[in-house]
C-alpha cells in the first residue's frame, strides 16, 4: 500500500516512543494531521488556542516527565508565534522536537508570496536549536525524524527542529524504510581526568559542589547525592538543579547559602552549570580555590571562568565516575555547618513578606511529586531561592530566558504529562495575560491544574525598576478582566482571595474538586527579593554575618 509522507512522519514518531503531540492544524499540515487521526489510539494530539502554547506545553511536558516533548505548527506566523517557547526550551536544556510546516518545496526561497512564506525560516530555526533538518522527499521523512531523536538523546539536551513541506507530506511512496527508536547515548568522560579530579577532591579540606541545570536535565540527582555524601561536600543548587537533591537533605543549599560555603571552599566541583552570574561574571570561591568543571558543553569549561580540570561529558556518568575513583576515606559530617547556613537562609527568607507566607502555603499544599511552575512575578521570583523543592522535575522556571507569560501554558503541558499529580502554576496578572485564552485548553482536556494569579494591576517589577532608575513610572498599569467571570466563561472553577489563609482554602477546594481551577490573589506592592537572588544587587540592609565565620579560621 502506498504511504504518504504524513503517514511516514507519524509512524516514525510512534517508533521513537512519542505519545503526545501539542499542535494546531492548518492547511500545510493537513496530511500529517490526517495521519494523526488514524494514529489516535497511540498518539494524543493536544490542540491549544495559540501557537505559542504548543512549544511551551511541549517544554513543560518534557521537563516534568523526562520524555521528549513534541510540538507542531504551520509555517511562517505559526512558527514565529511558537519561537518564545522554543527559546525557553533552549535556555532550559529541554528535549523538545519542534515540527514546523513549510511552503511547497519548489517555492522555498523564491519569494513568490506563498501563504505563510517568510525569508529563511530554516535559518531562524537553526539559530534556536542544536540541530535542524528539512525533508524534501517523502522517502527522507523517517530518517529525518530518527536523526532528530538521535540528536535529542545524545550530547547536550536541547531542542531540535524539522520542517516538512506540504507536498512532501502529501506525496506517496511504495516502500518505506523505518528505524528502531534512537537509543540514549550519553558521552563518557576522560578516565585520566576523572582520576585527577577524584584525587583533588579526596585531598580537599572543604570541598563544595555547585550543581546547575545540567544536573536536573540529566536526572543526575542520585549520583550527585552519593558523591556529596562521600565527600561531605555542601551542594549549592541553582534554580535549574533544585530538587535534584531534596531541599531538606543535610548537605543541600540554594545559591543564597552558597555565599556562606564558597568562601570556605578549597576545591569546587562545578557540575552541569555555566558557573556565571546574571551579569556573565564568573562565580568565584576563596582565593586559591581549585576548580573542577564537569559539563557536556565545552563552552562551559573555560574562560571567563578560572582555570581548572575540565571534564567534558555526561554529568551523571561524570559524577558516578568521580565517586568510583575516590579512595575509601572517613570524613567528618558537615551536616551541622550546613544546618547553620540553612538557618541563616531561612532568617532572610522570612523577612520577605507576604511572599514567604504565600510560598509556605504553596509548599504545604503541593505534594512532594506535585509540580510548581514559577513565573516572572513577585512570588515567583522569590520562589527561585526560597521554595523548598523536594523531588526532581517538580519545579520549573524559564531559566535565563526570563520568558514573561511562559508559566501558564507551560503548566498545561506539565499537567498533560502528570495527570495524577496536581500541577500548580503561579503567575502575575501581567504574564497571565499572554495566554489566558488557553483556559479553554485547560477546560477542554480537564487538566489537573490550579493557576494562581497574583494580581496588582500593574507590571510590578517594571514599576520597581523604573522608580529606582528614573524616580517615576510609566506604562505599567494594567486593565484586567474580572478573573472570576473569565474563568467561569471558560467553564473553569474560580475563586478570589486576598491573603495566604484564603489561598490555602481555595487551593484545597480546587484540589478536592479536581480539574482546572483559577485563583485570583489580590495583592499590593511587595518588598524586593532581588538581593537574595543576585549577589550583585545591593541589599536594603546589611545581611547577617556568615554563620561559618571567617574563612581563614577553618
Amino acid at each position: 500500500m502506498a504511504v504518504t509522507g504524513g503517514q511516514a512522519l507519524v509512524e516514525q514518531l510512534k517508533r521513537e516512543g512519542v505519545e503526545v503531540i501539542f499542535g494546531i492544524p492548518g492547511v500545510q499540515l493537513d496530511w500529517a494531521v490526517d495521519a494523526l487521526c488514524d494514529a489516535a489510539e497511540d498518539i494524543d494530539f493536544i490542540v491549544p488556542r495559540h501557537e505559542q502554547a504548543t512549544s511551551y506545553m511541549a517544554d513543560g511536558y518534557a521537563r516534568a516527565t523526562g520524555k521528549e516533548g513534541v510540538c507542531m505548527m504551520v509555517p511562517g506566523p505559526g512558527m514565529l508565534n511558537a519561537l518564545a517557547g522554543l527559546s525557553t526550551a533552549l535556555a532550559c536544556n529541554s528535549r523538545v522536537l519542534f515540527i514546523s510546516g513549510q511552503i511547497p518545496s519548489a517555492t522555498i526561497g523564491k519569494g513568490h508570496g506563498m501563504l505563510h512564506e517568510i525569508p529563511d525560516q530554516t535559518g531562524i530555526l537553526k539559530s534556536l536549536t542544536k540541530w535542524s533538518g528539512i525533508a524534501l522527499k517523502p522517502e527522507e521523512v523517517p530518517a529525518l525524524v530518527h536523526e532528530a531523536f538521535v540528536q535529542l538523546r545524545s550530547g547536550r539536551p536541547r531542542p531540535v527542529a524539522i520542517e516538512v513541506p506540504p507536498d512532501v507530506l502529501q506525496a506517496t511512496m511504495d516502500a518505506v524504510a523505518y528505524f528502531d527508536a534512537a537509543p540514549y547515548a550519553p558521552d563518557a568522560v576522560d578516565a585520566a581526568l576523572v582520576a585527577k579530579a577524584a584525587e583533588l577532591l579526596a585531598g580537599a579540606r572543604f570541598p563544595v559542589i555547585c550543581a546547575g541545570g545540567g544536573v536536573g536535565a540529566a536526572d543526575a540527582g542520585e549520583a550527585l547525592r552519593e558523591l556529596a555524601e562521600a565527600l561531605q561536600a555542601p551542594i549549592v543548587m541553582t534554580e535549574g538543579a533544585r530538587g535534584a537533591v531534596a531541599a531538606d537533605h543535610d548537605l543541600a543549599l540554594t545559591t543564597l547559602g552558597g555565599r556562606c560555603v564558597l568562601p570556605h571552599a578549597d576545591v569546587v566541583l562545578v557540575a552541569g552549570s555555566r558557573f556565571l552570574n546574571a551579569l556573565a561574571q564568573p562565580t568565584h570561591a576563596a582565593e586559591g580555590c581549585q576548580y573542577i568543571y564537569l559539563n557536556i558543553d565545552e563552552a562551559a569549561l573555560g574562560a571567563p571562568r578560572k582555570a581548572g580540570i575540565a571534564l567534558k561529558g555526561d554529568v551523571t556518568l561524570g559524577l558516578e565516575a568521580i565517586k568510583a575513583a575516590l579512595p575509601v576515606q572517613s570524613r567528618a559530617s558537615r551536616a551541622a555547618e550546613v544546618a547553620q547556613v540553612k538557618a541563616w537562609e531561612a532568617g532572610q527568607f522570612d523577612e520577605i513578606k507576604p511572599q514567604a507566607d504565600y510560598l509556605a502555603v504553596l509548599r504545604d499544599h503541593i505534594g512532594d511529586k506535585g509540580v510548581l511552575v514559577g513565573e516572572l512575578t513577585q512570588v515567583g521570583y522569590f520562589a527561585s531561592v526560597a521554595y523548598p523543592v523536594r523531588a526532581p522535575r517538580t519545579y520549573l522556571t524559564p531559566g535565563y530566558q526570563g520568558t514573561l507569560g511562559y508559566g501558564f501554558p507551560t503548566a498545561l503541558g506539565v499537567a498533560v504529562g502528570n495527570p495524577d499529580e496536581r500541577t500548580v502554576s503561579i503567575t502575575g496578572d501581567g504574564g497571565f495575560g499572554w495566554g489566558l485564552n488557553d483556559l479553554a485548553t485547560a477546560a477542554k482536556y480537564g487538566l489537573n491544574l490550579t493557576t494562581v494569579v497574583f494580581a496588582d494591576n500593574r507590571f510590578g517589577n517594571v514599576q520597581r525598576i523604573q522608580r529606582r532608575t528614573f524616580g517615576r513610572e510609566f506604562a505599567v498599569e494594567l486593565h484586567n478582566p474580572d478573573f472570576d467571570l473569565l474563568a467561569k466563561a471558560f467553564g473553569v472553577r474560580a475563586a478570589r482571595v486576598s491573603d495566604p489563609q484564603g489561598l490555602a482554602k481555595a487551593l484545597e477546594e480546587a484540589k478536592a474538586a479536581g480539574g482546572p481551577a483559577l485563583i485570583e490573589v489580590q495583592v499590593s506592592e511587595m518588598p524586593s527579593p532581588w538581593a537574595l537572588i543576585h549577589p550583585f544587587v545591593p541589599p536594603a540592609s546589611p545581611p547577617p554575618a556568615n554563620p561559618l565565620g571567617d574563612p581563614k579560621a577553618i
